[in-house]
């Protein structure tokens, strides 16, 4: 039987499983709600934020581990991964969006390129976000102003929101 598991090996995998169901717990309600749970998961999940009892507490997480024991945990794994930003498809990501920002702030051509490839974008918004990270741009030799800082971070955060639509729109099956 060497299909079978030592009683030592079982004993981390519900270690494991627990330490994931804690990181679920951990998190904002807003933010593990976007997660895909299955449903008795997620009930578990809520029953533990209402818990005031250390004892309680502990037997919950048990249950939790056990319930993670008969789902998909590698599909939990990943999706915690990409909250972390630490899979490869979340950095790639994050790097598009740095890229298409400092491309933005450099070069004016560069818009006219975003438009194209995200025409879905608000044009006016982007073109005033790009205008005020442009118009606080410090000279080479000093120091970015927290204005400059700023226009940087809201032009990111704005990029992000496109990206992530645009791909949402073509990810999304045709239910035509």
């Amino acid at each position: 039987m060497p299909d079978e598991l030592s009683k030592s090996a079982l004993k981390r995998e519900a270690e494991r499983l627990q330490k994931i169901g804690l990181k679920l717990t951990q998190l904002k309600p807003d933010t593990r709600a976007r997660l895909q749970l299955p449903d008795a998961l997620r009930k578990a999940i809520d029953v533990h934020a209402g818990i005031n009892s250390r004892e309680g507490s502990r037997r919950q997480m048990q249950y939790i581990g056990k319930l993670m024991r008969s789902i998909d945990v590698q599909a939990i794994e990943e999706q915690l991964a990409d909250l972390d930003g630490q899979s490869a498809a979340a950095r790639h990501f994050f790097h598009a969006v740095e890229q298409w920002r400092d491309r933005l702030t450099m070069d004016a051509d560069s818009l006219t390129g975003f438009i194209d490839e995200y025409p879905n974008v608000e044009r006016q918004v982007l073109r005033q976000l790009v205008g005020a990270a442009n118009r606080h741009q410090p000279a080479a030799e000093q120091e970015p102003t927290e204005a400059h800082r700023q226009a940087q971070r809201v032009l990111f955060k704005f990029i992000r929101s496109t990206l992530t639509a645009h791909s949402n729109e073509h990810s999304s099956p045709d239910t035509s």
